[in-house]
């Protein structure tokens, strides 16, 4: 049997941690999996809840890794990948932003042999969508935009969460992003890789940054120039 890896970057999601995992762990996907948990540097007491969370779910396969300090988000995953024994990896955010009911629709392209990587895409299908922060989607749109016309993919979204890769791609890809920069370097280094890529509509239910987003425009800024980086020059 096929083992999925679920690799999830954590940094000061105390609120939602729990329930996220009991969601992911709620989902049915027939594969062997094990749940990587990275806390990259929490402080808002997200690492007190690792026995309790272990110890709920002792018959389930959780690892953690806690990082002495606050690196980012590409550390994190990148330390998640490093650890993944499965033959397909999958990136989930530990907010509750993005829901793990889409694990069968990610999964579905890899498992039938159709795809090597899977993009959950935020701007496509008939799944539910949260209405709010106009110019966040922009944003997301137009790093999409210049990310495709450097990569000579079709992606209608670059930035999201949900990525699936067979276990080769990842071993095939050497990242060095620290930071949410993470996202259009795996993106130019899949290209780059001539990998099957597909795309599938999920539901999101994103929040706002009172509630807890982390991601602004400075990010954005960064993301502009780590595609152009990423396609000329790494």
């Amino acid at each position: 049997m096929q083992k999925l890896s679920i690799v999830i970057p954590v940094y000061n999601e105390r609120a939602t941690l729990e329930e996220l995992l009991s969601r992911v762990l709620a989902v049915d996907v027939g594969l062997e999996r094990e749940i990587i948990l990275v806390d990259d540097g929490s402080t808002d007491g997200t690492r007190d809840l690792y026995p309790k969370l272990v110890e709920q779910w002792a018959d389930e396969t959780i690892h953690v890794k806690l990082q002495d300090q606050n690196q980012g988000k590409g550390a994190a995953v990148r330390a998640g990948f490093e650890m993944a024994s499965g033959g397909i990896v999958l990136i989930q955010d530990a907010d509750l932003e993005y829901d793990p009911r889409d694990y069968p629709r990610l999964l579905k392209p890899i498992l039938e042999g159709m795809a090597d990587v899977v993009y959950g895409s935020r701007f496509i299908g008939s799944e539910y969508h949260r209405v709010h922060l106009f110019w966040h989607m922009i944003g997301n749109r137009m790093l999409t935009l210049w990310s495709n016309m450097l990569t000579n993919l079709n992606l209608t979204d670059m930035e999201t969460c949900y990525k699936v890769f067979k276990v080769e791609v990842i071993r095939g890809m050497k990242l060095t992003s620290d930071t949410f920069t993470i996202e259009p370097e795996m993106t130019a280094k899949v290209a780059r890789g001539r990998w099957r890529i597909y795309e599938v509509g999920i539901s999101y239910a994103g929040r706002d940054y009172a509630e807890g987003k982390k991601i602004g425009m400075v990010d954005g800024f960064k993301a502009l120039f780590a595609i152009l980086w990423f396609r000329l020059f790494d």
